[in-house]
């Protein structure tokens, strides 16, 4: 909890009891001494006055020492939160243990799971503050004339706070007989209302090149070709191209008006979805990894924590400013490269670790020479393209995750030797390659499948459809 300034120190009064709710302290940083106080007090002169028959108060001293300063401290501020206990009432209203029929503390025979017992099901959460709050009723808001409540399906009726910004983007199935020509009217217009300065029309000229020499591109390797600020780059992609949710394109953005499916060359831009593999088998843990998770069910913060993070909301000024001399006035970096993320977010360099342990690689920018290799084994004789493959071969995906994965595993054993000392790993050229497709995959990495999103990590498939619908 110290080496974590975020979190808070729990204290449980039952600390044996796992179904006990703890009391937490916020810290605080302090300027305060830690004192050692020893209290003498003289018993033989006492003893000599009790015998006199004198009645006098016995000598006390005490003696102080500095020991040290404190710099931090914790404060239990917070209200204790209901106690709950494994307890069940009988016909003649005595209250009777549950704990050794509930805490399984050794293994156990199936007869311990068949037994009857009373119902017992204990609340997970009470409250989500420690603090008391005022909760100050407003009436009902007073519209002007003519406004309309945004239409919303009953589905999403709980957890709304309000309606969603509609972005304008256009969503394609790989199944979808056509694909669009032109972007949505909406889409033209709020673009048209955003570009406002002449930054804003330079930016379009540079991805409409970019789509002009590659039409088909991922988001991050947009931001990494140019600076443009995140929430115009939302309004921009809907207005020159679609967006495929499903098929060997998935979660990348296509040009107006091209079919990747009817063209061939169309290979090189297909995605992989790469994750990098841990476990004993291939020789390090999660935790050897130098490819650090982006978050882990171990580093869980309270929700009723006081530090809360600081809001990266933008401000009105900001987006009409763009990234002209006024917005780039107190940034650090130049306005030419201010929102531009690095190159290794998008491209896979031999010799060189993924920034994450999953990543979106279009098929073009695997910078090896072995891996581009297997991708381009069949050209010439494309014949069909299909939802899974592409035009590709079957199993060309499983081929470069093998690859890759087996180059990854290259450069841990060179940075960390320590991983691989076991005599009984394979030290032949295949590495022991028992390694599973893509898909079966899937199972061990569930937990960095569903990482929280950032600017230069998200999981493009599932957070550009909240970003554009």
């Amino acid at each position: 909890i110290y080496a974590d300034p975020a979190k808070r120190l729990e204290l449980y009064f039952r600390p044996k009891d796992p179904y006990c709710h703890p009391v937490c302290a916020n810290r605080f940083p302090t300027s305060t001494m830690l004192l050692k106080v020893r209290r003498r007090t003289k018993k033989k002169q006492q003893q000599q006055q009790e015998d006199a028959g004198e009645q006098t108060q016995p000598e006390v001293e005490f003696e102080m020492e500095i020991l040290g300063i404190v710099t931090t401290v914790y404060k239990f501020q917070g209200m204790s939160d209901f106690q709950y206990l494994a307890m069940h009432s009988g016909p003649d209203g005595k209250q009777t243990s549950m704990y050794d029929k509930v805490l399984m503390l050794k293994p156990e025979k199936e007869e311990f799971f068949n037994r009857e017992l009373p119902l017992y099901i204990p609340p997970p959460i009470f409250s989500r503050l420690d603090t008391p709050v005022d909760y100050f009723y407003r009436p009902d808001i007073q519209h002007r004339s003519g406004y309309h409540n945004p239409q919303v399906s009953g589905e999403n009726l709980i957890g709304l706070s309000r309606a969603r910004r509609p972005h304008n983007a256009i969503f394609v199935n790989f199944d979808d007989e056509e694909i669009p020509t032109k972007p949505l009217e909406a889409a033209v217009q709020t673009w048209k209302k955003v570009c406002t300065n002449p930054v804003d029309k330079k930016v379009e000229e540079e991805l409409r090149k970019l789509f002009e020499v590659r039409p088909v591109w991922s988001r991050n390797a947009v931001k990494a070709n140019i600076s443009v600020h995140p929430d115009k780059l939302k309004l921009l992609l809907p207005y020159l191209a679609f967006y495929m949710l499903t098929g060997p394109w998935r979660s990348l953005w296509v040009r107006f008006g091209y079919d990747p499916r009817k063209h061939p060359e169309a290979k090189i831009y297909q995605v992989l979805d790469f994750r990098i593999r841990c476990g004993m088998k291939y020789g390090y843990a999660p935790n050897d990894m130098p490819v650090k998770a982006k978050r882990s069910t171990y580093n869980y913060s309270l929700p009723i924590t006081v530090k809360k993070q600081a809001s990266h909301t933008v401000s009105v000024h900001d987006l009409k400013q763009g990234l002209g001399t006024a917005a780039a006035a107190g940034a650090k970096k130049p306005a030419s490269s201010r929102y531009k993320l690095k190159e290794s977010i998008y491209i896979f360099r031999e010799g060189a670790l993924p920034p994450y342990r999953q990543m979106f690689y279009q098929l073009c920018d695997l910078s090896v020479d072995s891996l581009q290799k297997i991708i381009h084994r069949n050209d010439g004789t494309e014949a069909e393209c299909t939802e899974r493959d592409g035009w590709c071969l079957p199993k060309t995906s499983d081929e470069l995750r093998d690859t890759m994965s087996l180059m990854i595993k290259q450069i841990i054993r060179s940075t960390r030797p320590a991983l691989f000392s076991n005599p009984t790993s394979s030290e032949d050229g295949k590495e022991q390659l028992a390694y599973e497709s893509g898909e079966d995959e899937d199972d061990e990495e569930e937990e960095e499948e569903d990482f929280k999103p950032s600017d230069g990590s998200e999981n493009e498939m599932e957070t550009e459809i909240l970003d554009y619908v």
